[in-house]
């Protein structure tokens, strides 16, 4: 029958194409309109938000180049760590007894939502050694308290001689500290993804490799990564758009003060705070540029995979 009528599919898909339509194209196509548009969605300006996100004319309502740098330092450091820890984690569990335990207990941080973490991290950060646990620790090993998302003065960092005052914003500790309960959330996922793919590796293999003289670090580095290359792509390819979508984390725990901000923050700011909708578009149309190339290059990735299974 659906050969004899090219349109039943057509017709079964319809819900689902009406709701992609006004819940996706739609908003997508209204975005891109409105940052054609002044602040009030009123007259036409053509490329002049876009030219005010360059130019950066008021930084000290929303520094846009501090906003791009803070997202490629989440671009570039989160997937860095993230997966290679999950990758570890992975394979270390795998030769416990527990297992299920060791790999529950990492994967909780990911059921909790990022709102309740950024909370508690803001508890682990807070300056009063009374209530921050990281401070009361630094404290007890004879160190100096740090307000680690406020205050970027900070120890000396070692790769340089001058404090962190004096370093650009995305590399002050606060940017970092955010970073690092990213990782802890996120470390579960790629714990459970790259332990499924480690699972599927025939022991056959790891035997053979083993009879044949092949220590551990042999064993991990020339056969286990490889097999597990197309899994990691997925799992980085997942952390590199949340990386550049991060909102919660940031909004919680600093509102984008002290050069913490990123697109999507400065995006709610632009739009919902100082009501210059036209600019608040733009860079929503800026983060959807930076995530469409990751999504195409993924899909043709697993479009590749499926061809020469």
């Amino acid at each position: 029958m659906i050969g004899r009528k090219p349109w039943v599919p057509w017709l079964w898909m319809s819900p689902a194409l009406l709701l992609l339509s006004v819940y996706l194209v739609y908003p997508v196509l209204d975005t891109l309109r409105r940052s054609l548009l002044d602040r009030r969605s009123d007259s036409w300006v053509g490329l002049d938000n876009y030219r005010f996100i360059i130019e950066n004319p008021r930084p000290l309502v929303g520094d846009t180049h501090s906003a791009l740098l803070n997202n490629l330092l989440w671009l570039v450091l989160f997937p860095l760590i993230a997966v290679p820890v999950g990758l570890i984690l992975a394979v270390l569990t795998s030769r416990v007894r527990y297992e299920a335990v060791a790999k529950s207990a990492v994967f909780i941080p990911m059921a909790v939502s990022f709102v309740a973490a950024a909370v508690i991290w803001r508890f682990m950060y807070e300056f009063n050694p009374n209530i921050g646990t990281l401070n009361a620790l630094v404290q007890e090993i004879g160190g100096d308290r740090t307000a680690w998302l406020q205050n970027p003065n900070a120890p000396y960092i070692w790769l340089t001689e001058r404090g962190p005052d004096s370093l650009p914003g995305p590399l002050q500790l606060n940017n970092f500290s955010i970073v690092v309960v990213a990782v802890w959330m996120w470390t579960g996922f790629t714990l459970v993804v790259l332990s499924a793919g480690l699972k599927s590796i025939s022991t056959e293999v790891l035997e053979a490799a083993r009879v044949d003289g092949a220590n551990e670090w042999q064993i991990f580095r020339r056969i286990i990564i490889p097999i597990l290359s197309p899994t990691i792509v997925v799992v980085t390819t997942t952390l590199v758009i949340q990386s550049l979508k991060i909102f919660d984390l940031v909004w919680v725990m600093t509102g984008g003060r002290f050069e913490t901000d990123v697109v999507a923050t400065l995006f709610f700011k632009q739009a919902f705070v100082v009501r210059d909708f036209g600019v608040g578009a733009a860079l929503a149309v800026v983060l959807l540029l930076a995530v469409v190339p990751v999504m195409v290059i993924s899909i043709r990735r697993f479009q590749f995979q499926e061809e020469i299974r």
